[in-house]
């Protein structure tokens, strides 16, 4: 117990002051937790803010069409996260009466909702003792126990929760699973850990062994795939472009986007010209020009795509349906807001 009592007593001189610690709504609490996985804090808050003010209830969520949310989304990635959370929500207005599930069990059956994810509602809003495990704790665990196990590995994925679940203070769940989950963001950090000023350094294994900057270990990732992408850029005379909907189960489905080339390697304009997918838009001649002159590499966790932004400028197509002046009303990927905040600037 004198592991939990310490963190929980570090925990309540220490914490950052958040919105989402001063509720025990389970709403509030649901989506601070999916907006904070793979998001850093710094960067969640104001889209925390942001939500919970256009839709402060469950309801106000299911009610809002799915493009409005991916929009209100754009820049957080992983955007399964935000069709998710709306399918969620709509399940809870419309079948549940807007009642949120009270027990780990019944909340980790939701879709887009994981055992940490449960753990973490269950915890925090109805004080169930179960404990969390995110990529914080395991990085507290592994250092302060010396455990080399890598953290993705089936092995380490079971050890590391039965021992989150031996250390977990019953009686305080909530403030000890905030507790470790904050102690591995702002003092047992990934890098440059507060080691010196740290008080559990008397006991911790990697500190001893001189092994902390080597804790955790994951691991090797699998192989990143590299994609060319080629956006088509289309401006008419009449000031109208082509955007529409991916569709599909790949990356950014429901987001919306310029008309895409893939190709195999990075393309000039006359490798452009001669694709099929180019000639069948744009069976007479046209004006082209390439937007940015370095491809843009944008990094996703595993697939790096480097992209060239191609200016076609036409007299009239019939297929340019969407009119300049609203494409930003579009929920697009953060790669192309990024383009189109440079082009319209």
């Amino acid at each position: 117990m004198t592991f939990s009592n310490t963190l929980i007593n570090w925990y309540l001189q220490n914490k950052r002051e958040l919105p989402w610690r001063k509720t025990k709504n389970p709403y509030f609490i649901w989506l601070s937790e999916i907006m904070l996985q793979q998001t850093r804090v710094a960067q969640g808050l104001s889209y925390y803010l942001k939500f919970t003010t256009t839709f402060p209830t469950v309801f106000d969520l299911a009610k809002a069409d799915e493009s409005t949310v991916l929009k209100m989304w754009q820049g957080l990635g992983y955007y399964s996260r935000a069709r998710n959370l709306h399918f969620t929500a709509k399940y809870i207005a419309n079948e549940l009466n807007g009642v949120f599930p009270t027990t780990y069990t019944e909340i980790i059956k939701l879709k887009g909702i994981g055992d940490y994810t449960a753990a973490a509602i269950a915890s925090f809003s109805f004080d169930e003792p179960k404990a969390v495990v995110d990529g914080n704790v395991y990085r507290v665990l592994s250092r302060y126990f010396g455990i080399d196990t890598p953290i993705n590995s089936s092995a380490g994925i079971k050890a590391f929760k039965t021992l989150a679940d031996s250390l977990l203070h019953k009686k305080d769940p909530a403030n000890y699973n905030q507790a470790i989950m904050e102690f591995g963001a702002i003092q047992c950090k990934p890098k440059n850990p507060l080691c010196m000023f740290c008080p559990l350094a008397d006991s911790c294994v990697a500190l001893q062994k001189n092994t902390v900057e080597k804790l955790p270990v994951k691991e090797k990732k699998i192989k990143i795939k590299k994609r060319y992408f080629n956006y088509i850029v289309i401006k008419t005379d009449d000031n109208k472009t082509i955007l529409s909907e991916r569709k599909g189960k790949g990356i950014w489905q429901g987001l919306y986007q310029f008309p895409l080339i893939e190709s195999n390697k990075i393309i000039d304009m006359n490798d452009l010209a001669a694709t099929q997918e180019f000639q069948n838009l744009f069976p007479e001649e046209t004006t082209v020009s390439l937007f940015n002159k370095k491809e843009i590499v944008h990094k996703l966790s595993h697939q790096h795509l480097y992209t060239q932004f191609w200016i076609v400028e036409i007299k009239r197509l019939k297929a340019a349906n969407t009119q300049w002046s609203r494409v930003e009303k579009y929920p697009v990927p953060v790669l192309i807001a990024n383009f189109l905040n440079l082009y319209l600037s």
